[in-house]
């Protein structure tokens, strides 16, 4: 199995990428998180899932060994596959992705495009105590937090803003100051929107 490539970087794209190793150039299918966060430099280094079905052998890249295990943990949930998985890490980092999972955020899975109720639901039960036990996350912190973030959501939402934006606008203030009060989220929100 290959589990991480080092080369240099022949074409960059956002979702795949061309990785010339000693002359022979490797496909990475990446996510938006993983191309967002390479530099332009030639000099690469990807760590890598290798897909095999009947029909296609599909390797895909990741910048963190982090991103990797969550693209692995996703793909093991019955109904999700790798497109689908990759989707996930496009439009979450695999940080949110864990919050959602181990509080139970049922909502902010099924956001993503080409994931059913049926299927959060079942990616929560699944990957919740594996989630909880690999990323050793601490189920009280993000109950709380989480708790803030969706009351200002629904604040903004009320206030008829889309929840798309509000939600990257409250992530951004909670990486800052992950205490935030409710109130302080909304207020903060309101001046970026």
């Amino acid at each position: 199995m290959i589990t991480q490539i080092r080369g240099r970087l022949v074409e960059k794209n956002p979702t795949f990428v061309v990785v010339d190793c000693s002359g022979v150039g490797y496909l990475l299918h990446i996510s938006l998180q993983t191309y967002s966060s390479l530099s332009d430099e030639e000099a690469i280094h990807l760590y890598t899932h290798l897909s095999i079905r009947e029909d296609a052998h599909t390797l895909y890249g990741f910048l963190t060994k982090t991103e990797r295990e969550v693209f692995r943990l996703l793909i093991s949930v019955s109904g999700v596959g790798p497109s689908i998985a990759r989707t996930m890490l496009s439009s979450m980092s695999s940080e949110e992705i864990q919050n959602a999972i181990a509080s139970e955020n049922v909502a902010l899975i099924q956001s993503v495009k080409g994931i059913g109720a049926k299927t959060a639901q079942r990616v929560i039960v699944d990957l919740r105590d594996k989630i909880l036990k690999t990323f050793d996350i601490d189920e009280v912190s993000v109950k709380t937090n989480n708790t803030n973030k969706e009351e200002a959501l629904s604040a903004l939402e009320v206030l008829g803003f889309n929840r798309k934006q509000s939600e990257k606008v409250v992530s951004s203030i909670l990486k800052d100051s992950p205490d935030e009060s409710v109130e302080l989220l909304i207020k903060k929100a309101l001046k970026s929107l």
